[in-house]
């Protein structure tokens, strides 16, 4: 049994604690509400800059100082940048829980961001997209978002690209982390063995000095959409996608969409891997997928697959879409997907970390917690007037298609 409390503080800063009685480990962290599709596209990538330089240093930390007293208690100290929000987030044994606290506070509150970081940090992350450059599938994945969500800022990759990740310089990452890391874009979660007063005493501490006001991004939802692409490369494998737009994460039909997702192409027993994979021996890797946002969403399925079957699994691809719009799903199907999904979910909340992830994710794009019985009744409520609602809503649109292999 789990104790969620919700508390808004004086400054603006919102407050979640869950008490997990029993846990060893308690889990912090620091949602923010910015991520890349909120930045100018001179600036494409500064959030995840910032996310990185934050791990540089303090006023009083140095980077490597904030690296060993984490090692030094066996913990996980560790960020991400996407594209609606950028999270940070801590996850101790539990008698340590006042050191992640304030590491997290001092880290989100007084950043050093000094020049030289930001020149050192430069590289790293220059090397990292060169490294996503060097995994076709991920190249595939970011040419979909571009055509999916065309001259949109979700159409851009996370990290920006080189040209801007060059020009970024100090001045812009500081006015960033001024203007949009303030206490009304932040909510602080902490899940762990701890009551709410306790950890509210422990938060209220350590973000004291948080700023109090700031920008609140303003969102507009995408427009055009692009068309089919391709990419010619030295690969052993084409990497397929293929997709849609679909549902933005509020949509009532949302859990409907999960439960086609689930028998289309989300697990072992999916459509996609029994005949791609399974019957045909075509791909080892074969899926489908979906993401939401505030104002839209994508459907998207995958194959990577030796050059000589790619016409083949571009045909299978559309062909088993084509059967699921015309047929929609068993009463069989539509029966595992929902135990999968509920019974996934429910194993999922199993540690610290998963609980102040959702509620932190949940707090700072939809500004409230769903109860967990809530969900697990929602996907048990799907049925095929649902199904077939939403695969009429979703899957009728002509899908644009991106490869990147040999043509």
């Amino acid at each position: 049994m789990t104790d969620l409390r919700i508390t808004q503080l004086e400054s603006g800063l919102t407050v979640a604690t869950e008490h997990v009685p029993g846990a060893l480990s308690v889990a912090t962290g620091v949602w923010v509400g910015v991520g890349s599709r909120d930045e100018p596209a001179e600036l494409s990538g500064v959030s995840h800059f910032l996310e990185h330089l934050l791990f540089k240093g303090t006023a009083t930390r140095s980077s490597q100082e904030i690296s060993r007293s984490v090692d030094r208690v066996g913990g996980d100290f560790n960020a991400f940048t996407a594209k609606e929000y950028t999270a940070y987030y801590c996850r101790l044994p539990a008698r340590h829980a006042l050191f992640g606290v304030e590491l997290l506070g001092d880290v989100l509150i007084r950043p050093a961001l000094r020049e030289s970081d930001v020149d050192s940090e430069r590289l790293v992350i220059l090397e990292e997209l060169a490294m996503d450059d060097d995994s076709p599938d991920d190249v595939a994945h970011r040419m979909f978002a571009s055509q999916l969500f065309a001259e949109h800022p979700l159409g851009r990759e996370t990290a920006g690209d080189r040209d801007t990740v060059q020009a970024i310089n100090a001045d812009d990452v500081r006015k960033f982390f001024e203007s949009h890391y303030h206490a009304g874009s932040m909510v602080v979660t902490l899940a762990g063995p701890i009551g709410h007063d306790e950890a509210l005493e422990l938060i209220s501490a350590a973000f004291v000095d948080v700023r109090s006001t700031g920008v609140v991004p303003v969102r507009t939802a995408p427009d055009s959409v692009g068309g089919d692409d391709s990419i010619d490369d030295d690969t052993e494998q084409v990497h397929i996608v293929m997709g849609c737009r679909a549902l933005p994460r509020g949509d009532e039909d949302r859990e409907a969409l999960d439960v086609v997702n689930h028998v289309f192409g989300g697990g072992l027993s999916s459509r996609l891997f029994e005949e791609i994979r399974e019957r045909r021996g075509l791909a080892y890797s074969v899926y489908s997928g979906v993401s939401a946002y505030a104002d839209t969403g994508a459907f998207q399925m995958y194959a990577g697959t030796q050059p000589e079957h790619g016409d083949e699994v571009i045909g299978l691809l559309r062909a088993e879409l084509d059967k699921l719009v015309d047929n929609g799903i068993s009463d069989e199907e539509l029966d595992v997907a929902v135990g999968y999904l509920t019974g996934a979910f429910e194993l999922g909340l199993e540690d610290t970390g998963a609980r102040m992830a959702r509620n932190g994710g949940q707090l700072i794009t939809t500004g409230s917690v769903r109860p967990i019985d809530e969900q697990v009744a929602r996907w048990a409520a799907v049925d095929q007037v649902a199904v077939k609602r939403t695969i009429d809503r979703v899957l009728t649109s002509e899908p644009i298609t991106v490869t990147v292999g040999p043509r």
